[in-house]
């Protein structure tokens, strides 16, 4: 029987964060030699193993917490030490610090007993050089052995990369059997009611990374929040602190930063996820929204490769040292990897949207070729069978069978269940394309280039098209847009979260988007912590598919905003509780996502036990949370800003204050009525009245 190799498992592990640095261990703070435990560095594992022993025995876990937004404090007892009685009077304590090459942990025995106390403490080691692709298939590595260097030192060399330990004042044993698991010794003396304190640090050397790490402090702003529901600053906090440790530079212009996509399988630049993440931190600053753009700009597409998905004009999926092979799923992905049909329209509305926010013009000039080159793409490569939509489909053979954000290989199917089959169009990429078109000829206008009557005119044909092959008569629940059409043109009727992107677009009528927004206030899609991706009511539901009943954090945060900013706020209120619900029980890092089950089943969300945590744009979805609370929606090319606050009766009051338009401090306060005051905005932008009555989502049929 062939063995059946399964992702591991890391709901329940403990993470620290600074790119490209990341380590997973168990809540004891223990680094196994199992599953995806382990100190990981762009994409290796650096260390398959950390395990600490007092007297050859492993401490008893208490408890762990967060020490400081790089580390992890554990808190054990050496019971069998000390004082007898029942008191524990021996205690160990463990940090472990994620560093931009490497980690550095304290080990500290403290005691409270009458008597000294003697013992030996002890870390046991293990590298495999695992590549991140063979880690998240479920496959074994095999240890490597270490090298002894100066006292206290060790060190792994493979495919160019050396990893070192060092341990202050430690023996260090690595002789024969050990040489694969070698171990750091300290032998310690405390007197009464003494503690010692031991310190030891991995470092890296890999020359080969394609990512590298930030070394000034994050540019956007860090924002005072005053909220009825204090969950929201909570959440907030961490998950700045969360997006700090996610940034990345790329090694060719180091002062461009983008964020990282997640630990720990995709901690790397990819295309959507950093572009996504990137435009929803946009009301806190444009700088990291330009650093994205531009590493991504470098890297566009420029000439036609089917094995790498590259097409001139498109924008990069996912950037990797080396080939990215997950064989149990039949995948086998190049380093810089282009399989993705939305990045390119999200790029050109990140640019949008940064300018909007007040990206300044000589940032902005410098990326309209690569704008240009972009809504070519659009118009030249995107539409394959020349029916007016964007379409895709792997032609390899071992690339990623579908390339909207829901990627894996089961996520397209019909209301009955069955699989669609490709070429595939998407939804919400044609609310892309159509927004791509679209600020594509504002920004052409604006400064002075030619061709925005085409991109108006294709959004329009574009409009028309899918209103004529996407809209479905959805039996009890009323007409609604398809998923997706198949590769007949058949309209994949599933009711999925994939049409809540389709809000503020531009691409829906208002009626329309009246009808949208009913269908994701219903239970069936929204009665979990969070919105669903797929309807309950679907036969593909499963609450802990990864693309079919799952929930979404920055999903979720898309949608909720779309809805937000189109009045439809009982719907938006909606999906915010279950947000914020989902926050407080993971400790407020939200994970890439987590089951759809009900939120009446356990009283809180059932983790998906593979999703990253950190991951970027759920971090960053704290912030679109917080955007759609205050509703300050700027437009500084034109002078305008519009406040369109989720905030009032229900929600309750908040005071934003730190902001940033056009560089500038800006304040929002939104009182329980839901009235907006907002303060500091640059000269020569003013308000304008725009803050729309609620509007009631009309009832699904």
């Amino acid at each position: 029987m062939t063995e059946r190799h399964l992702q591991p498992l890391l709901h329940d592990l403990v993470g620290v964060v600074l790119a490209p640095t990341s380590a997973l261990g168990d809540r004891a703070g223990q680094i196994r030699p199992a599953g995806v435990q382990g100190v990981f560095h762009a994409d290796a594992r650096v260390l398959s193993r950390a395990e600490l022993r007092v007297d050859d025995r492993e401490p008893e876990a208490v408890t762990h917490g967060v020490d400081g937004p790089h580390g992890a404090r554990f808190v054990g007892l050496a019971r069998w030490l000390g004082d007898p009685g029942p008191d524990p009077t021996v205690r160990v304590e463990r940090v472990r610090r994620a560093g931009p090459h490497g980690i550095d942990e304290e080990l500290s025995v403290i005691s409270t007993a009458a008597a000294p106390v003697h013992a030996t403490v002890s870390v046991e080691l293990g590298c495999d050089l695992a590549p991140i692709a063979v880690v998240k298939s479920g496959a074994g590595a095999t240890p490597l052995g270490a090298k002894l260097g100066r006292p206290g030192e060790l060190s792994w060399t493979a495919d160019d990369i050396t990893v070192t330990v060092t341990a202050e004042d430690a023996q260090v044993d690595a002789d024969g059997a050990r040489a694969t698991a070698p171990r750091l010794v300290w032998p310690v003396a405390l007197p009464a009611r003494g503690r010692v304190t031991l310190r030891w640090r991995l470092r890296v050397d890999d020359p080969r990374a394609v990512v590298a790490a930030v070394t000034s402090e994050p540019s956007w702003s860090r924002p005072e929040v005053r909220a009825d529901d204090r969950r929201l600053a909570r959440l907030l906090d961490r998950s700045l602190d969360d997006l700090r440790a996610l940034r990345l530079t790329d090694t060719v212009q180091r002062q461009d930063v983008f964020l990282g996509a997640g630990v720990p399988w995709f901690l790397t630049l990819f295309g959507r996820d950093s572009l996504w993440a990137a435009r929803m931190m946009l009301p806190l600053g444009t700088e990291l929204a330009a650093g994205t753009l531009r590493v991504l700009a470098r890297r566009q597409g420029s000439r036609i490769d089917p094995a790498t998905g590259e097409a001139p004009g498109k924008i990069l999926h996912e950037l990797r040292r080396d080939e990215f092979q997950l064989p149990d799923e039949g995948v086998r992905l190049p380093p810089a990897y282009f399989g993705t049909v939305d990045a390119t329209m999200l790029w050109v509305a990140l640019l949008h949207d940064a300018w909007r926010w007040g990206l300044a013009a000589d940032q902005v000039e410098p990326l309209l070729p690569h704008l240009e080159a972009a809504l070519h793409w659009l118009g030249d490569h995107a539409d394959a069978d020349g029916d007016g939509l964007v379409e895709y489909v792997d032609t390899t053979g071992h690339g990623l069978a579908n390339q909207g954000w829901k990627d894996s290989g089961d996520s397209i199917r019909f209301r009955d269940g069955r699989l669609a089959a490709p070429p595939i169009v998407l939804a919400e990429v044609q609310g892309y394309a159509y927004q791509a078109a679209m600020n594509g000829a504002d920004l052409l206008d604006a400064f002075g280039r030619p061709g925005a009557d085409r991109w108006r005119g294709y959004a329009a044909r574009l409009a028309d098209t899918f209103r004529a092959s996407f809209w479905v008569d959805g039996g009890a629940d009323g007409p609604r847009p398809a998923l997706a059409l198949d590769r007949d043109k058949r309209p994949v009727d599933s009711l999925t979260s994939n049409i809540g992107h389709l809000l503020g677009t531009g691409l829906l009528s208002a009626e329309e988007e009246a009808r949208v927004a009913a269908l994701l206030a219903a239970d069936s899609l929204s009665g979990g912590f969070g919105l669903r991706t797929m309807s309950t009511d679907d036969a593909g539901f499963s609450p802990l598919s990864y693309h079919c009943g799952s929930v979404w954090t920055h999903d979720t945060a898309i949608v909720l905003a779309g809805l937000a900013r189109g009045g439809f706020h009982r719907a938006a209120l909606g999906l915010a509780e279950g947000l914020l619900g989902a926050a407080e029980a993971f400790d407020y890092r939200l994970p890439e996502l987590h089951g759809g089950d009900a939120r009446d089943l356990l009283g809180r969300p059932v983790p998906y036990p593979a999703a990253c945590r950190p991951q970027a744009w759920s971090a960053a979805s704290a912030v679109l949370l917080l955007q759609a609370g205050a509703g300050l929606h700027p437009d500084v090319p034109n002078g305008r800003v519009s406040v369109r606050p989720l905030a009032g009766p229900e929600f309750g009051a908040l005071t934003v204050r730190g902001l940033r338009v056009a560089g500038v401090p800006v304040d929002v306060h939104v009182d329980h009525t839901g009235q907006p005051t907002v303060t500091g905005l640059p000269a020569g932008l003013h308000l304008t009245p725009t803050i729309p009555a609620p509007r009631p989502a009309p009832a699904a049929h």
